[in-house]
């Protein structure tokens, strides 16, 4: 809901011009985009047995997705936007603070043949997904898949500990899909070029760092490489889930065979076209 100017003081109540009740989550947003973008897929995530979780699990594709049902409430999230489509999150725990690689993996399929590629999304909302997630990669990978990662916003922030975590699951992925922000908390600095420096995947590795930059676009690096993609001018409406809508448009890429800037540009123009449109559009 939004849009809000500045933030009200406690005990008061705001009018906003817009709300809108929608299916989310970043894996969840990442499978909308991709039916939106008509690209067949697999959404492997849990559920709550209440109310919501029958609704959310209403709002995706059943040909595309497998959802594992947990007992209690569905985690639910309010985004308040802010006047220049920044935003902020307020989300209960939930079914999420039950959710297990074990169930996870047990309806994942060894890869197919070709580029094949499974996305572990929203990892630091998941305490267990968390805590194992370089078992989980480890395990994708061993079935054949080329994993990537993004794994959002460490509600605790980037405390010493998490930054280990991250930078190992950073060493242990194909790919990984981060934002500006959490690319300088991973680095523990206050400026992109520097975190950029810190974080860049070894010249010998195969491994590819995306960091995406909202207006600014994406930089794109492997080995020695490092492609910046140009974001279009649009009239931002609602970013939240751009970054989750640029994985799908990334990913989609990628698994057809296009190049690292086809890939990045297709990411940029699919968030873009997410962020300025009501109801939403994706495009490629």
């Amino acid at each position: 809901m939004g849009e809000v100017d500045g933030w009200p003081a406690v005990g008061t109540e705001v009018i906003l011009p817009r709300s809108e009740m929608r299916a989310g989550g970043s894996a969840g947003n990442t499978a909308l985009a991709l039916s939106g973008l008509r690209i067949r897929h697999r959404l492997v995530a849990s559920v709550g047995t209440d109310m919501m979780g029958d609704w959310l699990a209403g709002c995706f594709d059943d040909a595309y997705s497998t959802w594992i049902a947990m007992d209690g409430a569905t985690t639910l999230t309010v985004g308040i936007v802010h006047k220049g489509g920044d935003r902020a999150f307020f989300t209960t725990t939930g079914h999420l603070a039950v959710a297990t690689v074990e169930d996870l993996l047990a309806h994942v399929p060894e890869a197919p043949a070709g580029n094949a590629y499974a996305i572990i999304s929203g990892g630091f909302l998941m305490p267990e997904i968390e805590r194992e997630t370089s078992a989980l990669i480890a395990a994708l990978q061993a079935r054949g898949w080329t994993v990537a990662i993004d794994p959002g916003w460490p509600p605790a922030g980037w405390t010493g500990e998490t930054c280990d975590r991250m930078r190992a699951w950073l060493a242990e992925a194909d790919i990984a899909l981060i934002n500006a922000e959490e690319a300088k908390g991973i680095a523990a600095t206050d400026t992109l070029d520097a975190a950029i420096a810190f974080l860049r995947p070894d010249s010998a590795s195969d491994r590819i760092l995306v960091v995406k930059s909202g207006a600014d676009g994406a930089l794109v690096m492997q080995r020695d490489e490092t492609i910046a993609v140009e974001a279009p001018k649009v009239e931002v409406i609602d970013t939240v889930g751009a970054g989750d809508t640029f994985n799908a448009g990334f990913l989609s890429v990628l698994a057809r065979g296009g190049s690292l800037r086809e890939a990045g540009e297709g990411g940029v123009r699919a968030a873009s076209s997410a962020i300025s449109t009501f109801p939403r559009r994706y495009d490629l």
